[in-house]
């Protein structure tokens, strides 16, 4: 496959908050891709007319079924070569079975599953933290039953856009609130945190596509920008007027008692405690990504002020 280049993209999980981004870079690419479908079901087509209105009119391909369905799949699958997965969080194991049928499809020859996040791979303790067990599970399978299929796993760290989110519920993780000009820091803001922007989630998928010979059979770590809490909040200050915000901070230590607490309550939120502790513990920093291995270049990337810009006026 030194000479394989995608022509035609199938999408899985292409309505949802990544894969929107992600499907919107592949529809625009340049050089343009010969056929672009996502696998979607009916409910999504009625929930979401304005959407699927905009990818037809790109020329995207609205395929409907049932990813539980094998038969549905397998007939999406025809003629694919590529397959994109972003489904979500709770359906991730269900990707196992996507694989499997790619691998007996005798069409598809690569394979990007739903990762798109922090890095579930980073060191040895990232085999315990409890996000990342079903993650885990699908790299396992995928890279002992491969057969030939091509795979990449495409690492981001977490998106900027959601980072700047501060939920009641979940206090001790911190974030920003703009409407109130409220921050909540972790260890005053000073640890550096790796970002990826959603767009620019998109734009990684894209150039792994275009680069497939680097990118086949490995976990791409992709980046927009590291910064730490005390810049974002700079930059948030900055332009939302120039006038201080409300800060608070809680240690590092305080964030992980609440995790311990929130995962034996049961709090579905719980998760939100260990990625950003995670990420508070450095597990986003590197000494070299994959970026230039792919061809991203900084000057197509975004940066804290785009980002900011986005989250006060349209938001993700």
């Amino acid at each position: 496959m030194a000479d394989f280049q995608p022509k035609s993209i199938l999408i899985f999980g292409a309505t949802g908050n990544i894969g929107r981004y992600i499907t919107n870079a592949i529809a625009n690419a340049q050089p343009a891709f010969d056929h672009v479908a996502i696998f979607t079901s009916e409910d999504t087509v009625t929930r979401k007319p304005e959407l699927i209105k905009e990818l037809k009119s790109k020329d995207v391909k609205i395929i409907t079924g049932d990813v539980n369905n094998p038969e549905d799949v397998q007939k999406a699958y025809q003629g694919v070569d590529t397959v994109i997965s972003a489904v979500g969080r709770n359906v991730i194991e269900t990707q196992i079975e996507l694989f499997k049928l790619a691998a007996e499809s005798g069409s598809v020859k690569w394979f990007f599953p739903s990762e798109y996040g922090t890095d579930i791979e980073y060191g040895p303790q990232s085999a315990n933290e409890k996000p990342h067990q079903l993650k885990l599970k699908v790299r396992k399978y995928i890279r002992e039953n491969s057969n030939g299929l091509k795979y990449t796993f495409v690492v981001t760290g977490p998106y900027i856009d959601m980072y700047f989110t501060l939920s009641p519920d979940v206090i001790e993780a911190g974030g920003f609130d703009h409407k109130n000009k409220k921050a909540v820091l972790i260890d005053n803001g000073e640890g550096k945190i790796g970002f990826t922007t959603m767009p620019d989630v998109g734009k990684a998928v894209v150039a792994a596509l275009h680069h497939p010979a680097e990118s086949f059979n490995r976990a791409l770590i992709v980046q927009s920008f590291v910064v730490n809490s005390k810049q974002i909040l700079k930059e948030l200050e900055k332009q939302t007027g120039g006038e201080p915000w409300e800060v608070s901070s809680y240690t590092l230590d305080e964030l992980r008692e609440a995790e311990k607490k929130g995962w034996a309550a049961g709090n579905p939120k719980a998760v939100s405690y260990t990625l950003r502790r995670i990420w508070s513990e450095g597990g986003t920093l590197y000494e070299k990504t994959d970026n230039e291995r792919i061809g991203l270049k900084d000057e197509d990337l975004e940066t804290l002020e785009d980002a900011v810009k986005r989250e006060l006026t349209t938001g993700y």
